[in-house]
């Protein structure tokens, strides 16, 4: 179902790509509509609202699913659309016009559209046929990562840099998220090396994190590695772009780095889903 410029297909869309549209559009969290945007929204498309629906998903696709039904065609839900996406709508919130485009980029894929950055209805580069087709063409970064089976925290601190195909914060944002686990599973309010040495280094004879028995040298020595290799990753991948912006050009990191970078996170992050907190005494 492909539209084009000169001959738009008008068939109707499949209900369940409708239904995600609307899971998007209506989420009760960001970026997705709020209650008195719906109302609107529908109005400017001529779309009669529904107003016992239980939630914004449900009011969102059955208004859409019926005025489709009743027009044969998909006319109505891409009036939608496009007025949902006017860029002027979002002059204070780009990066919620971003997120939106993002994730309407995978349902359209379905139906051979996407959202471009003035905000149109227009023809995808190619029409997904599976769910690996809908995941690569929205975003290869994700796909990747998933492909990988990357440790779900590496997503979860890096979620919107991804959906923004923003690959100097995602790098950045993931590493942090490292850290940031360390203070939640220990207590501790440091960071960087202090952080690292605080958790996973002897002090006083008592080390407060075991990613291992801790009983051999062999424990010892792997423990000790796994510290450096934390705080190898701070000193590379953190400290760099902490001090510089992605304009100058002075911290430059292939998309096949940041891909080996996010395995190397999925590790550290899957090593500390074994580790112990020991109480100090």
């Amino acid at each position: 179902m492909t539209a084009t410029d000169e001959t738009p297909d008008t068939s109707p869309w499949p209900t369940a790509v409708v239904q995600e549209i609307s899971e998007i559009m209506g989420s009760t969290e960001s970026p997705g509509l709020a209650n008195r945007e719906i109302e609107q929204l529908l109005a400017a498309a001529g779309i009669p609202d529904v107003l016992d629906a239980p939630n914004k998903r449900t009011r969102v696709a059955t208004a859409l699913l019926q005025q489709q039904q009743r027009d044969g065609t998909n006319t109505a839900i891409s009036r939608f659309l496009i007025a949902a996406m006017t860029p002027a709508r979002y002059l204070r919130a780009r990066d919620r016009f971003e997120q939106l485009r993002k994730a309407l980029a995978e349902p359209l894929s379905l139906v051979g559209l996407e959202i471009t950055a003035q905000g149109r209805l227009g023809p995808a580069t190619e029409t997904a046929t599976t769910l690996d087709d809908v995941a690569r063409i929205a975003g290869r970064l994700r796909y990747e990562l998933n492909h990988r089976g990357v440790h779900p925290e590496v997503i979860r601190y890096c979620d919107e840099e991804l959906i923004r195909q923003s690959l100097f914060h995602a790098v950045f944002e993931a590493t942090k998220g490292v850290a940031q686990r360390l203070r939640q599973m220990s207590g501790l309010n440091t960071d960087g090396n202090t952080l690292v040495e605080a958790c996973l280094l002897p002090r006083n004879g008592t080390t407060l994190m075991h990613i291992n028995g801790y009983q051999s040298v062999s424990d010892t020595s792997e423990q000790n590695g796994f510290a450096n290799l934390i705080k190898g990753i701070f000193g590379t991948f953190r400290n760099p772009p902490a001090h510089t912006t992605r304009a100058t050009g002075l911290w430059n990191l292939t998309e096949a780095d940041a891909l080996d970078l996010f395995s190397m996170l999925s590790f550290v992050h899957r090593r500390l889903d074994q580790t112990r907190v020991i109480p100090p005494a």
